[in-house]
């Protein structure tokens, strides 16, 4: 009885830096289970109702990395204390890595909260939203530069809590002038294509939804990165081009200034057109068309040709998109007015049927 007695002390003595261990990991993991559980309150809570929208975006953002972030962060604060955890050191070093890639993560996903915050306030599905569409593209593309530059240092953080990196960091350093020159030839398009980015966000000569003329395609611009722009065509196709592109070659923007936008539609019609019927039958046209926005509204002789005369109609709307269906309607009406009450006034070819001229030598002869 003695012996199993002195068998369990022992057991228990042995056993009890362990459980002291447990205890301790346990109540800093406990800890940072209820630091989440009280963030999850105050964004339900105060944050929900004042901005209902942040706070679901927030939840669907960051909530969960949270939810990992502080109880390791509680694990890593009681480290210190528990004395008799064997591999201490790499299990510090193993914290410190999630840590590590927790905040970055939680970095990138809060400007990600930002972004949506700013959609949302700034309106995009107005006609005049120039204001909108810039601050979108400037803060995409600094979202973008912020989130590979918070990989980098992370990636590098974590690199550097190992020893043999920390001693191949120091031979790169020792090395860096080569290391530089090396780099730059081979990632020169890359920074070039960064710079670009850069320049873009900051002179903006496209935006966001802005309508380009691009390869002599027209479309809207769907999306900036740091290396390339995707122009959303009419026909739905996808034009790619590197960002440098619009910082070394010509492009039209429709809506660089404003998304207003002067229609214009091209007529060929006969010399006895009547133009002033004409111009009244736009004006009808026109008057009860919604995608007119009652700036502009004539018709004005553009080039007399050989046969036909030139016409072009100048209709204004607040986009482009109005601006090219009021323009189709336009087209289709005009030319239904020409048929149905002036159709002489369609091109036609004229032939003068006669006696043929004589020449000057052949009329002498005749005489003689």
């Amino acid at each position: 009885m003695d012996a199993a007695k002195q068998i369990l002390q022992q057991l228990w003595a042995g056993g009890l830096p362990w459980i002291e261990t447990l205890l301790i990991l346990g109540a800093g993991c406990l800890g940072g289970v209820v630091a989440a559980v009280i963030v999850r309150l105050v964004l339900r809570k105060a944050v929900g109702r004042t901005a209902p929208f942040l706070a679901s975006s927030l939840r669907e953002h960051v909530t969960r990395k949270l939810g990992w972030l502080l109880p390791i962060a509680g694990l890593y604060m009681v480290l210190p204390a528990a004395t008799h955890l064997p591999a201490a050191g790499l299990v510090k070093q193993l914290l410190v890595i999630l840590l590590i890639a927790l905040v970055a993560l939680i970095v990138i996903k809060l400007f990600r909260v930002l972004e949506d915050f700013l959609s949302r306030e700034l309106q995009m599905d107005i006609a005049d939203n120039l204001r909108a569409r810039r601050l979108n593209t400037q803060f995409r593309i600094l979202r973008r530069v912020i989130t590979l530059l918070v990989v980098l240092l992370a990636a590098s953080a974590i690199l550097l809590q190992f020893d043999a990196f920390r001693q191949f960091g120091r031979g790169l350093l020792a090395s860096a002038g080569i290391a530089s020159i090396v780099l730059g030839f081979a990632a020169q398009r890359t920074l070039g294509n960064l710079i670009a980015g850069f320049q873009i966000a900051i002179t903006q000569p496209i935006r966001l939804d802005d309508v380009v003329v691009v390869e002599g395609e027209w479309g809207r611009v769907e999306e900036i990165t740091l290396t390339h722009v995707v122009i959303h065509i009419w026909d739905d196709r996808r034009l790619i081009l590197p960002i440098s592109y619009f910082l070394e070659k010509p492009f039209t923007n429709w809506t660089r200034k404003t998304s207003q936008i002067l229609g214009t539609v091209f007529l060929h019609v006969d010399y006895d057109v009547p133009i002033d019927a004409l111009r009244e039958e736009l004006k009808r046209i026109v008057a009860d068309d919604s995608d007119w926005d009652g700036r502009v509204c004539d018709i004005i002789a553009f080039e007399a040709h050989p046969t036909t005369l030139e016409l072009r109609a100048l209709i204004s709307s607040e986009d482009s998109g109005k601006a090219w269906k009021l323009r189709c309607r336009v087209r289709e009406g005009l030319i239904a007015f020409l048929q149905r009450e002036h159709p002489g006034a369609l091109p036609r070819f004229r032939a003068e049927i006669g006696q043929p001229l004589q020449s000057a030598s052949s009329a002498g002869s005749d005489s003689a």
